[in-house]
């Protein structure tokens, strides 16, 4: 089982640590329901972890508006095992999307300092 937390803005928050051969770098991300994605991080992150590319892909954001994302080849842990993933370039806050969240039950207490919990389901579908 994961754990976060919900911040002042009552945003799901949970940390984890994404890798790229012997980098290593904690982040806290906001998990996006909207976002159908794995992860986004800001340029300069990947950068520090020199992830390979691995294509570009466009996108429909929430207001209707389309760009495209540089697309990178990234781990990170996840429920204590590294898993291999996706993760969009963003000039934006880090976000955990809802291809990360497969498989897994998401529970938040949404008050300010409430729990996030993210456990596996028994049965992965």
């Amino acid at each position: 089982m994961m754990r976060g937390y919900v911040n002042q803005n009552y945003e799901a928050m949970l940390s984890l640590v994404v890798r790229n051969g012997d980098k290593l770098k904690s982040i806290t991300a906001v998990i996006d329901t909207g976002f159908t994605g794995f992860l986004s991080l800001p340029i300069a992150t990947i950068r520090e972890l020199e992830l390979s590319w691995s294509y570009r892909d466009r996108a429909t954001l929430g207001d209707g508006s389309e760009v495209l994302f540089d697309i990178y080849d990234g781990m990170v842990i996840w429920g204590g095992q590294y898993r291999e993933i996706e993760i969009n370039a963003a000039e934006t806050e880090p976000l955990i999307g809802m291809s990360l969240l497969r498989g897994y039950r998401l529970q938040v207490d949404t008050v300010k300092g409430g729990l996030v919990t993210i456990s596996e389901l028994p049965i992965a579908v």
